[in-house]
């Protein structure tokens, strides 16, 4: 009977959809109607010993090979929404087109900045091996979060610019830009990072084309900014490699209601984040925070938005609760923290970099808003990477 039954493969496929339809309700086939034509052709085309189409009948199409390279306290967030979008993408095609592995400096087990533990399948050794070998990836995604300016390997720069003269995709995650930076990869290249190591990525890789976009493609360089950015950007990945209609279908498993654009901005609008309604208000801090380390006059702002100094006085008391003077300093004095912990630049040059004429003035301003001077600030900031280095997760 079996070899009855092989004789009559559209026979076999039918007694199969039937039995589905009989074990399942219409509302299942209403929503996975792809999936249910996927498993008519299968039934089929496994007697014929074809086992490799997708879930639009499609014999296998293009494959990527990626590798994550995990630097201490990467962050969990963007990684994991990466692996899981090229995971979807794998299940709704219906075949492995996305493979990768896990990759650390020496093979070991590295830690997030979550505290948790993941086991990677390779060291750097082996990758710089596989380079010239059939486990050859089409890209390197280097994985990293906080405290990313106190990782320095002079060998990982070297594989990753061997790697992208090969002519092999080399990207980043969150802060992961960083790495690359070091590597001498992003000179003259346009390049995303996390919005809160923006200031500190510029200052210390003047060369490198940064923007505070969700992520950024040039050339044969992939960046993202971090958190849910690091799904955008893998989104664009698979719509180049197979189109906007998979993309949509990831989007559905994932619940995300469109791709979003990779300029869109990473931060709430002012208007959101500070709560305040007030177009004027708004305008005159986006000047103030777009000339921080060469600050504007009052004089000049009244005269950019065509009020009077009166006028700004009032509106700032009324809608901030403090002078615009005061309010201006204290946005230059935010990113000089961002600078002094992010950073190695002297205390005198992060004092030039927010615009204050001299580091005595500076330190006097900080103390007054922070309680402590920029060098107890950096001090507190080195005994806290002491303390992780010693295995104490903060």
């Amino acid at each position: 009977m079996i070899a009855a039954l092989l004789q009559r493969p559209s026979y076999v496929a039918n007694i199969f959809s039937d039995r589905l339809h009989t074990h399942f309700p219409l509302t299942f086939f209403r929503v996975n109607v792809a999936f249910e034509v996927s498993l008519t052709i299968t039934a089929e085309d496994a007697i014929k010993g074809n086992r490799s189409m997708d879930v639009t009948g499609r014999s296998p199409g293009k494959k990527r090979s990626l590798v994550f390279f995990l630097v201490p306290h990467f962050t969990m967030l963007p990684f994991s929404a990466a692996v899981e979008t090229l995971r979807i993408a794998n299940r709704m095609l219906g075949y492995t087109a996305y493979t990768w592995r896990l990759c650390s400096a020496d093979g070991e087990k590295v830690y997030s900045s979550s505290g948790i533990g993941i086991e990677v399948n390779s060291s750097l050794a082996d990758e710089r091996r596989n380079l010239s070998g059939e486990n050859r990836p089409n890209m390197v995604l280097v994985c990293s979060g906080i405290y990313v300016e106190e990782f320095n390997n002079k060998s990982v720069n070297a594989w990753l610019r061997e790697t992208y003269n090969r002519g092999i995709a080399v990207g980043s995650l969150c802060t992961g830009a960083h790495v690359l930076a070091q590597a001498g990869l992003l000179n003259g290249k346009r390049c995303a990072i996390h919005w809160e190591n923006l200031p500190g990525f510029a200052e210390a890789f003047p060369q490198a084309e940064v923007y505070a976009d969700l992520y950024e493609v040039d050339s044969n360089l992939y960046t993202c900014a971090g958190g849910t950015a690091s799904l955008d950007m893998m989104l664009n990945l698979i719509g180049q490699d197979f189109g906007e209609n998979l993309v949509n279908r990831v989007c559905e498993q994932q619940l995300t209601d469109r791709v979003r654009n990779p300029h869109d901005r990473q931060r709430l609008p002012l208007r959101a984040r500070l709560g305040v309604q007030n177009s004027k208000v708004l305008s005159i801090i986006e000047l103030m925070e777009n000339n921080l380390s060469e600050p504007l006059s009052l004089v000049e702002i009244a005269d950019d938005v065509g009020l009077s100094r009166r006028q700004i006085e009032r509106l700032f008391r009324q809608e901030m609760g403090r002078s615009p003077a005061r309010y201006y300093l204290e946005i230059r004095l935010d990113r000089a923290r961002h600078l002094l912990v992010q950073s190695s630049m002297p205390v005198v040059e992060v004092a030039v970099a927010c615009g204050f004429v001299s580091a005595s003035h500076f330190s006097k301003c900080y103390r007054e808003v922070y309680n402590r001077s920029p060098q107890q600030e950096r001090a507190e900031r080195k005994l806290t990477m002491n303390t992780v280095r010693t295995g104490v997760v903060v």
